[in-house]
C-alpha cells in the first residue's frame, strides 16, 4: 500500500517511523570485513615469533618470512610459473574429460529408467572404489606419462557432476513436463527447454564440487612419477627438507582452488540470473 493510499485510508498525513532502521548487510560488510583478517594475522605473527625464537625449527615448518622470500625467488627464476602452467594444463584436460563423461552419463541415466539401470549401478560401484587403490592400475594401463594423471583427475571430477546433474534432472517439476507435452514439444525440445534449465542449479553445485576435487586429485596424481608441476616441486622439496617450498606449493594449490571456485560462482550468478528474486535484497 502506497503512502498516498494510507493518507486516504486514515484521512491525514502518515508520520514517518522515527525508529532507525537496521543497516543492510551490504552496508555493514566493508566496515566489518577487516575483522575476518585479525585471527589469521595473529596466527601468522605467532608463527613468525615461534620460528624466530627457535621453538619451531625450520626443518619442521619454515617461518612465514622465509616462505615469502622463497616464493619470490621461485617466481623470479621461473620455477613457480612453469610448475603452475603444467599443473593447470593437467587440471583443465582432466576436468574437461570428466565433465563430458559425468554430464553425459547423468543425461543417459536421468532421462530414462533403462539408462538409469544401465549406468547408475556402475557409477555407484566406481564411486565406492578407493581413489589411491586405482593408481597402480592406472600406471599399469597407461604408463607413467601424462595420461594417468589426466585420467585420475577426470575420474575424480566425473562423480560430483554425475550425481548432481542426475539429481537435478530427476528433481525437475513434473508439471513442467506435462505443459511441454500439452504444447507438443518433442523430446529434444523438452530436454533443451525444460530439463536442462531445471537441472542447471544442481549441475552448477556439482561443478563447484568437482573443481575442488580436481585440485585434490591433481595433488595425488602429481606425487606419482611426475617430472614437472606443483606436485613434482613439492615432492622434490621433500627430499631436501625444504618446508618453505612445500608450503609455497600448498598455498598455490589453495589459491588456484579459490580462484576457480570464484569463477564458477561468477558463472552461477550470470547463468541463474532468473533466480535473483529469491535472494535477499
Amino acid at each position: 500500500m502506497s503512502v498516498a493510499e494510507l493518507e486516504g485510508e486514515f484521512g491525514g498525513a502518515v508520520r514517518a517511523d522515527p525508529r532507525p532502521r537496521p543497516r543492510s548487510a551490504t552496508a555493514r560488510g566493508p566496515r566489518r570485513g577487516w575483522h575476518r583478517w585479525v585471527s589469521p594475522l595473529v596466527v601468522v605473527l605467532l608463527w613468525q615469533a615461534a620460528s624466530a625464537s627457535g621453538l619451531l625449527p625450520a626443518r619442521l615448518l619454515a617461518a612465514p618470512s622465509q616462505i615469502a622470500s622463497t616464493a619470490l625467488d621461485l617466481v623470479s627464476t621461473g620455477t613457480l610459473p612453469t610448475a603452475i602452467a603444467v599443473s593447470l594444463e593437467r587440471v583443465l584436460l582432466g576436468f574437461a574429460a570428466g565433465a563430458v563423461a559425468g554430464v553425459g552419463l547423468a543425461l543417459v541415466a536421468g532421462l530414462s529408467r533403462a539408462g538409469e539401470s544401465a549406468v547408475d549401478p556402475i557409477m555407484q560401484m566406481l564411486r565406492a572404489l578407493p581413489f589411491f587403490g586405482l593408481i597402480p592400475l592406472f600406471i599399469l594401463w597407461f604408463g607413467i606419462g601424462e595420461t594417468p594423471k589426466v585420467l585420475l583427475v577426470a575420474l575424480a571430477v566425473s562423480f560430483p557432476l554425475y550425481l548432481n546433474t542426475f539429481a537435478g534432472i530427476r528433481g525437475v517439476d513434473g508439471k513442467l513436463a506435462e505443459v511441454a507435452r500439452t504444447l507438443r514439444l518433442g523430446r529434444a525440445a523438452l530436454v533443451r527447454h525444460i530439463v536442462l534449465p531445471g537441472a542447471l542449479p544442481q549441475t552448477l553445485v556439482g561443478l563447484r564440487q568437482s573443481l575442488g576435487v580436481a585440485w585434490l586429485a591433481l595433488i595425488v596424481a602429481e606425487q606419482v612419477n611426475a617430472d614437472a608441476g606443483l606436485g613434482y616441486m613439492i615432492n622434490d622439496a621433500r627430499e631436501f627438507l625444504r618446508t618453505d617450498v612445500i608450503v609455497v606449493g600448498l598455498l598455490v594449490y589453495s589459491a588456484l582452488g579459490l580462484l576457480t571456485d570464484a569463477l564458477v560462482r561468477l558463472l552461477e550468478r550470470r547463468a541463474l540470473a532468473w533466480r535473483r528474486e529469491f535472494l535477499p535484497r
